[in-house]
């Protein structure tokens, strides 16, 4: 039996997986919409929430997080304050540095997409966890 170049339960797997990650961004994105905010400052805000407690989050680190330009976290930042999504604060512990923290607004909105969230990955949960187990214990070196 003669197999395509590139065939394989590894590039399937691979393929489905970005499938479902994908699906699930689009899915995230359209809830974030639907509540009135844009898919970056959801994650922006996810970003602020979930910043460990060690990890204060400037805007250096949401720079990082979100895998944008310094001066793109601004502008973000900006137009999420703007919004009433997120405010600055000084840092307690060093006045130099200014912190992103959550609104009330941006903590009431980001619950509402992270319950959305959270249904949409239940039903999605056990495909997801087939084709993470099938890469995780597929042979061979990873194309």
């Amino acid at each position: 039996m003669n197999k395509k170049k590139g065939s394989g339960p590894g590039y399937r797997a691979r393929a489905e997986f970005r499938y479902h990650i994908r699906r699930f961004l689009d899915f995230s994105d359209r809830m974030a919409k639907r509540r009135g905010v844009e898919p970056q400052q959801h994650q922006l805000m996810l970003a602020v929430a979930g910043a460990a407690d060690e990890s204060k989050p400037t805007i250096g680190y949401l720079s990082s997080r979100l895998h944008i330009q310094h001066h793109s976290a601004v502008e973000l930042v900006d137009r999420s304050v703007r919004a009433g999504l997120v405010e600055r604060v000084r840092d307690l512990a060093d006045r130099r540095k200014v912190l992103v923290k959550l609104s009330r607004r941006g903590q009431r909105l980001l619950q509402q997409i992270s319950t959305d969230n959270t249904a949409e990955l239940q039903a999605a949960a056990r495909s997801l966890v087939d084709v993470l187990n099938l890469l995780l214990t597929e042979e061979g070196p990873a194309p």
